[in-house]
């Protein structure tokens, strides 16, 4: 009775493995590197914001620019939750800010004793 065995495809796998390094070195001749990718049209390069933290009185205000043209505001109070001021139009009136969503976190008692 004939058995087939994987002795040939065993066999081929591992020529086929070993060739694949000698293939990889032979590149075509006259191969130039491509040029670096512009950026898309209409998109200006991101610019880091200049962050600026004053204390005043028990207050920590923390100033956000960019071009040197205030944006936002974070102040901290000593006791409370911070809350931010933000010019949304761009004309120098900062608004109260209190969208961020609170996070309330289920808590079950699992085990007392």
């Amino acid at each position: 009775m004939f058995r087939p065995t994987l002795a040939p495809l065993t066999l081929f796998a591992s020529l086929f493995a070993l060739s694949l390094p000698v293939l990889a070195q032979n590149e075509p001749a006259g191969l130039q590197p491509l040029p670096e990718i512009p950026p898309p049209p209409g998109i200006e390069e991101f610019e880091e914001p200049q962050v600026t933290i004053v204390q005043r009185d028990s207050d920590t205000v923390t100033e956000y620019r960019v071009r040197g043209k205030l944006y936002m505001v974070k102040v901290t109070p000593l006791h409370g939750v911070p809350y931010y001021l933000i010019d949304r139009e761009g004309k120098g009136e900062m608004v109260r800010d209190d969208s961020a969503p609170t996070l309330s976190v289920p808590m079950w008692v699992i085990k007392q004793w």
